[in-house]
């Protein structure tokens, strides 16, 4: 099996009980805490690709940054998102866990389970 990676935010329950989920099967995935360790713009990019979602499905909507930004204008613009997401890294949706090159959304957290 691939290394499982967690991009994980502790203080959020659906990322908490994604990574649960993933121990209660006997995964120990690499966790990587987004907030203190973003991805960069290639990474992301790499990442997005893995989800086959475009930058506006991965942003945020409801949070400051997101208004105080102006994204709401730029949500079809997928540079500006991404270094939006990077920049503000609160402003990406959690959890997100790849094995391989694929990748889930933990929302709701047994759509991982599609990837191990």
């Amino acid at each position: 099996m691939s290394e499982v990676v967690i991009y994980h935010n502790p203080r959020c329950s659906k990322s908490r009980q994604t990574l649960n989920l993933l121990k209660d099967r006997g995964i120990e995935p690499r966790i990587v805490e987004y907030l203190k360790t973003p991805p960069d713009e290639q990474t992301l990019t790499g990442i997005l690709r893995m989800l086959g979602i475009q930058p506006a499905d991965l942003v945020r909507t409801k949070e400051d940054e997101f208004r105080e930004l102006g994204l709401k204008e730029k949500l079809n613009d997928p540079t500006a998102l991404i270094r939006a997401m990077t920049e503000h890294p609160i402003l990406i949706e959690r959890p997100i866990v790849i094995s391989g090159d694929r990748a889930r959304l933990g929302r709701p957290p047994e759509n991982v389970l599609e990837i191990l």
